[in-house]
């Protein structure tokens, strides 16, 4: 039920209408997409610390989003769906091409029930030692937390509002995995504070709980 591209999509809707709004999303917004050639499922999320609403789709490819079907649906909204997209806030969309992933060593997870992201940009020179910490350091640090259950890393193509490069999924047990000595450990990394040192090293990080079932692509 992983693709290997995502597109990383949030939403903040009105308290107001936030019942319509999770009503929508899962009976319709979703469901057709499902539909569109490429797609392979897909699993909602909702902020921790914000009301933002996040759903990460998974697709085989970019190409997803390029087919007459996928057009279809984005040019010829609903008229629910028009009213919708035009009364949320807080809008970010983010299309990533997985550059690797890493299961914990119980076996692969397809879910979990807290989604940490994490984006960086990366200027183009640091980029190869900025992948070969998070590879052969920060990784292999987090995963030794048994809370740790799944990393997946995404090279962002586009996207918006931030000029974001590289993005990493961090599928947890729980939030408790934020506080261990095993993520403790990785931020005391030396090579890390040798990145960390430089202008450029700023990181967003934003948590999610898991929101409803995932979803699959319509056979």
């Amino acid at each position: 039920m992983f693709g290997k591209t995502i597109l990383f999509s949030e939403m903040i809707p009105d308290s107001a209408w936030e019942a319509d709004f999770n009503e929508w999303y899962d009976t319709e917004h979703i469901p057709v997409r499902m539909r569109a050639p490429g797609f392979v499922g897909a699993q909602r999320y909702h902020g921790v610390d914000s009301p933002a609403y996040l759903a990460v789709y998974e697709m085989e490819s970019p190409a997803a989003l390029a087919t007459p079907e996928y057009k279809e649906i984005k040019g010829s909204p609903s008229d629910r769906t028009r009213k919708m997209l035009n009364g949320v806030t807080g809008f970010t969309r983010y299309i990533g091409v997985e550059s690797g992933h890493w299961d914990a060593p119980a076996g692969a997870v397809n879910d979990a029930p807290v989604l940490y992201a994490v984006f960086f940009e990366v200027p183009p020179q640091h980029a190869d030692e900025f992948d070969r910490w998070y590879v052969e350091d920060h990784i292999p640090t987090l995963m030794k937390c048994e809370d740790w259950l799944k990393v997946r890393r995404f090279e962002i193509v586009d996207g918006e509002p931030g000029k974001y490069t590289h993005l990493a999924l961090h599928y947890l047990a729980s939030t408790a995995a934020l506080s261990s000595p095993e993520r403790d450990e990785a931020r005391r990394s030396p090579w890390r504070a040798r990145l960390a040192a430089q202008d450029w090293f700023k990181g967003h990080y934003v948590v999610f709980e898991k929101h409803g079932q995932r979803f699959k692509a319509a056979l």
